[in-house]
């Protein structure tokens, strides 16, 4: 959800080792970076207005440049293309009229498939004449080239002295000719005595060795013999007590006379066949689990994590090791449905840590929401004016919801509901309340719930409580643009909490800037930032996600722009990139599933995947899971680490070592500003981009975890780079070789 000051949502993502091949950059013919063409000066002659469609500002690819018109009236600019950047210099003398061009953004509506080559708009002027009282309206279009990226994605190559590169026909090869005939006999007495008589030694009386038979039978293998040797045919084994195989220089003549024997229940030529040996993978694969959950479509951040592949690894056992993930949020709701079993108690640990200050004479009420202080119970209340949704059972959700049929039934209700990225495993969560119900927390709280997580004990309200069970995973779905002086308290917190062994893991913020938010930014909490969906192969950087040095990963957490869509649909609605969950409905006082997006919809996202590894055992601590987590995350963006993006998006399927479930090639091309674009490559794997000013990264590999991403940890995967700007507006990268 997208909140202000200290409920700001947060993400997370991982590292993807890529070979870097380099590039090789072919600079175009450089066009002089100068000022566009001057509109014709015309002392107001000409009225500022030209002719329609007579005046076009083209400046190529230039980015800086002055447009300068002799004139002595008064002017303003009304209108300019997002894209361009001006300054309006204006002469007290003459007042002439001077656009400064201070840049060119080639990056502003750049689509996934980045084929628009040129950008376009209106400088739209208000003017009005010497001594005129009328203001008039002129209308300049004006356009730029977007730089172009181009290069090659090369399928992988395999060489062999042994392996022949044609390939054989999908329609099998005519079969040799047939030289044997099957016949079949109503009698077995009768084959039998009609091989004997055709083996018989040469000089043996005609019809010996059929004394057994009847009249009828004797006479029935002597006449079947004769066409036998009217068809120059001889027995070439026998296929049953009934059925002989003849051998004949012309199989099919012999099967038209046999056909005509009493005897023969059928003669046919024995019908030449091919093997039919189908291309199988080299590499057998695992099927990936789909859940059947009711809104199990609408959870996209799952598939874009390849949690099908993660499941079907859960399935198969050795998620053994009991898991708890600490939520510090706004409480939550113990009575949702889907969520039943999955929340640790008020005698297993559970705690509200805010307190209570009733009105009194110069002295300010405080109402947290639940009209109580510091107790055992975390339930995200009702509360007059409250804020609309159940943050902590949202964030909740996303780590444990439950799979299959609700443990609570009502018609209202959905009978399945969403899953959680836990599954089968023993993940579970323990609510403590640091948030009221209007959204606001403070530093102290946080400490409190922080020190009370990981084991330590904290007195409130003149009570001392102590977490029964420490938890191995914290989530913090919280934070503020503070001074790290503000923050320290937090920070010591969150280095304690490390130190007794829980990985911290806390929202990079929703502010869109660069300013730290803290607790995120403190050294021992792992922040982590937010991806959305691109329309291309790769997600993008969440708008409102906080960039800096210390963001460590990401994860979905969507966008709040409203303006793109997962592909799925609720009620006949399109609906957002954001995150669905498990929420409550304050105004009917019931269950409800709701989409949000923030950098608190991506935390969880990382808490989970850390559980897991902890459950499965491929780590056993906070150091080694946050290595993990890192050193398998999928980079993004600029190669490395990055304030965007951190090592990279989450890999669950790599981080856990989850079997295989698919094995498609495939690429992507990222800018260093957190954009993804997917352009059409063509019959020999060449493409063209169209693209603004900075560094891009082609990469590509092998898909495994069925998330549509290829060349992830563990995929083989390979890159190349790029740095387009107006001093290099043409570059062609070295081709990428996958292999």
């Amino acid at each position: 959800m997208l909140s202000p000051f200290r409920r700001s949502h947060l993400a997370l993502a991982g590292l993807l080792p890529a070979l870097l091949l380099g590039c090789v950059q072919q600079p175009a013919p450089q066009p002089p970076v100068s000022a566009p063409p001057a509109l014709p000066p015309d002392g107001c002659d000409g009225c500022m207005t030209p002719p329609e469609g007579a005046v076009t500002l083209d400046l190529g690819y230039a980015e800086q440049g002055r447009i300068e018109k002799a004139f002595a009236g008064n002017w303003r600019v009304e209108q300019k293309p997002a894209w361009l950047s001006l300054t309006t210099v204006k002469n007290p003398a003459d007042k002439t009229l001077v656009l400064d061009i201070n840049g060119v953004d080639r990056n502003v509506a750049v689509a996934p498939d980045a084929a628009q080559p040129q950008l376009g708009g209106v400088i739209r002027i208000r003017w009005q004449a010497p001594g005129s009282t009328e203001w008039i309206t002129s209308k300049w279009t004006v356009q730029a080239r977007r730089f172009v990226l181009s290069g090659q994605v090369q399928w992988p190559e395999v060489s062999g002295e042994d392996a022949t590169p044609t390939p054989e026909d999908v329609q099998p090869p005519a079969a040799g000719e047939a030289t044997q005939v099957i016949v079949k006999y109503r009698a077995a007495a009768v084959a039998q005595a009609v091989g004997a008589q055709l083996e018989q030694v040469p000089g043996t009386a005609v019809g010996s060795g059929l004394g057994a038979l009847s009249g009828v039978q004797r006479q029935a293998a002597l006449d079947s013999a004769g066409r036998w040797q009217r068809g120059a045919a001889q027995v070439a084994g026998q296929l049953g007590g009934q059925t002989l195989l003849a051998e004949a220089a012309d199989p099919e003549a012999l099967a038209a006379l046999l056909r005509q024997d009493p005897a023969v229940e059928y003669a046919v030529v024995s019908a030449p066949l091919r093997s039919q040996q189908a291309v199988t993978s080299p590499q057998a694969l695992a099927q990936p689990v789909v859940p059947s959950d009711q809104y199990a479509p609408l959870q996209w951040a799952f598939r874009t994590l390849g949690y099908g592949a993660v499941w079907r690894d859960i399935e198969a056992g050795g998620y053994t090791r009991p898991v708890t993930v600490a939520v510090l949020d706004s409480g939550v709701r113990y009575d949702h449905p889907d969520l039943q079993g999955q929340l640790l108690t008020s005698q297993e640990g559970a705690l509200d840590v805010l307190g209570f200050v009733p009105a009194a004479p110069g002295q300010s009420a405080y109402d947290n929401g639940d009209g109580d202080g510091a107790d055992r119970d975390p339930t995200d209340p009702a509360f007059q004016g409250r804020a609309p949704q159940s943050h902590g059972t949202h964030v909740s959700g996303i780590i444990a919801a439950r799979w299959g049929e609700q443990a609570l039934s009502n018609p209202k209700w959905s009978p399945s509901g969403v899953v959680g990225a836990a599954y089968r495993a023993p993940v579970r969560i323990l609510p403590v309340r640091v948030i009221d119900a209007l959204g606001n927390t403070d530093v102290a709280q946080v400490v409190a719930g922080i020190r009370y997580a990981a084991g330590q004990t904290v007195t409130l309200d003149g009570q001392t409580f102590r977490n029964p069970a420490p938890v191995q995973v914290m989530n913090l779905s919280l934070g503020g643009q503070i001074s790290a002086a503000q923050a320290q308290p937090m920070c010591d917190a969150v280095a304690e909490a490390r130190a007794a062994g829980v990985l911290v893991v806390a929202a990079a913020g929703n502010y869109s800037g660069t300013t730290p938010v803290y607790p995120a930014a403190c050294p021992a909490a792992l922040a982590v930032g937010s991806v959305t969906l691109s329309g291309a192969s790769a997600p993008r950087h969440s708008e409102f996600s906080n960039r800096f040095a210390e963001v460590a990963l990401s994860a979905p957490g969507g966008t709040g722009l409203g303006t793109t869509f997962n592909g799925g649909t609720l009620n006949k609605t399109p609906v957002p990139d954001q995150i669905f969950s498990t929420d409550w409905d304050y105004a009917k006082n019931e269950p409800r599933y709701a989409f949000q997006a923030g950098t608190s919809q991506a935390a969880p996202q990382v808490s989970a995947l850390a559980a897991l590894l902890l459950s499965k055992g491929v780590t056993a601590g906070p150091a080694d899971t946050a290595d993990r987590l890192t050193a398998t995350a999928t980079d993004l963006g600029a190669a490395g680490r990055d304030e965007y993006f951190g090592y990279g998006m989450i890999n669950p399927a790599a981080a856990l070592g989850a079997p295989p479930v698919s094995a498609t090639p495939g690429f992507s091309l990222q800018s260093d500003r957190g954009q993804s674009y997917q352009p059409p490559l063509d019959a020999e794997g060449r493409f063209t981009a169209y693209l603004g000013a900075g560094t891009f990264t082609l990469r590509g590999g092998i898909d495994r975890s069925g998330n549509g991403l290829a060349g992830e940890y563990g995929e083989a995967g390979a890159e190349v780079s790029g740095t387009l700007s107006a001093a290099q507006p043409e570059v062609q990268l070295a081709p990428l070789q996958l292999r």
